[in-house]
């Protein structure tokens, strides 16, 4: 990999951080502006699913688009709306505000992380991309853990203090992306040695036709479990602490304790260990072993006598999941030679549906009895790792 190369890599693992960063930034001050502005939790449910609706919609698109453009012009624009949407919820105290600014930032994030992902597939050889897509994971996971710690110590100045916070950081990376990635022409030259070939002809093609295509083919078996991956980890998620403090009795010093644990863990697996691991077991047999391994950490949760049998439970259900994720995306950069915009930009699209879904349907199963969110995400994992069975060894679809 030249210096160039590696250089780019690092300015979109920044990148992708920091958009992750901004989805996450906003938990710990919901409460100050809820009562500040004395809005209701209804409200604040619907700001931030907003963010998630607007990725959904927006990710298939403007994959296509970065086919068609190139992947620095969405980039570099993806950050800059990202900062405007930053500055836009710092400067305002109207709810209506709240909530542009909360689907401009999802309308960046969907411009920003399938664009990383595709670019760093145009960049690498096969044989570096798995490392790189893993760091780039990480910079996703370490975003979207890392973000509402930075919120919170932040937020002691001010509540607002984040999200300029945020902008700035916004800025100096477009510029960065600006400065640092190689011109169109340079991408298209290493995609081409990188037998990645995005030709403008190439380019052309992506279309709805296309999209079919990927789903009907070998890879949408790829795309549902990616959709089911992405609604079994929100789901797990958005319960976990009324869960285990209703059933096990958890302080919040245990949770924070688990999370903190988790974010160093999963980290590790992902930026240093997840390559080697590709290397020893294939992409197959990783998301083979991390859906076995997530539904019988979710078992043993639902099993569980005490709190370390939950937090040595919990662990391994995160960092399963946290492997999963890059292994799939790893798979689909290799399963076609062309269009890799538009598979990352589906790839997000999914993630999104999970987001939006996973949260709503945990809650309402929570308020049944307590076990049941947790019986169903074991139930969907289980047949997850049955389907991981027919993933083909190599794929014949070129769309």
């Amino acid at each position: 990999m030249s210096a160039k190369v590696r250089n780019s890599i690092i300015v979109l693992i920044f990148g992708n951080f920091l958009v992750c960063v901004g989805m996450s930034l906003i938990f710990p001050v919901m409460p100050f502006i809820k009562n500040e502005l004395h809005l209701s939790a209804t409200d604040m449910g619907i700001m931030n699913s907003l963010f998630a609706f607007a990725q959904l919609i927006a990710s298939p698109i403007v994959g296509q688009l970065s086919d068609r453009i190139g992947r620095k012009p969405i980039l570099v624009y993806g950050l800059l709306l990202y900062m405007f949407s930053e500055i836009l919820f710092a400067a305002t105290n109207w709810l209506w505000m709240f909530d542009i600014s909360r689907t401009i930032g999802g309308l960046s994030a969907a411009m920003v992380v399938p664009t990383t992902n595709a670019l760093a597939a145009d960049l690498t050889t096969p044989r570096q991309r798995a490392r790189v897509i893993g760091l780039l994971s990480a910079a996703f996971s370490g975003g979207l853990i890392l973000g509402p710690g930075i919120g919170g110590l932040l937020a002691k100045f001010d509540y607002k203090t984040p999200f300029w916070f945020a902008a700035g950081l916004g800025f100096l990376s477009m510029l960065s992306l600006q400065f640092m990635l190689p011109s169109e022409k340079e991408i298209e030259g290493y995609a081409k040695e990188n037998v990645v070939p995005p030709t403008p002809h190439l380019r052309q093609k992506s279309s709805w036709t296309q999209t079919k295509k990927l789903f009907s083919g070998p890879m949408g078996l790829l795309f549902l479990l990616i959709l089911i991956s992405s609604f079994g980890l929100v789901g797990f998620e958005s319960i976990y602490s009324l869960y285990v403090n209703e059933v096990f009795k958890f302080t919040m010093e245990n949770i924070a304790l688990v999370l903190t644990l988790n974010g160093i863990i999963s980290l590790m697996f992902q930026a240093l260990l997840f390559d080697r691991l590709v290397v020893w077991l294939t992409e197959k047999r990783l998301v083979r072993y991390c859906f076995f391994l997530s539904f019988a950490g979710t078992i043993w949760i639902i099993l569980a006598h005490s709190k370390l049998e939950v937090i040595i439970a919990t662990l391994i259900v995160f960092t399963a999941y946290d492997l999963i994720r890059p292994a799939i995306t790893t798979l689909l950069t290799k399963a076609s030679s062309t269009a890799q915009g538009l598979i990352n930009g589906v790839n997000m699209s999914l993630t999104s549906v999970g987001n939006i879904i996973g949260p709503i349907m945990s809650g309402a199963l929570l308020d049944m009895n307590y076990h049941f969110p947790y019986l169903v995400v074991a139930v969907f994992l289980l047949i997850s790792w049955l389907l991981t069975y027919k993933i083909q060894e190599k794929f014949k679809a070129n769309v």
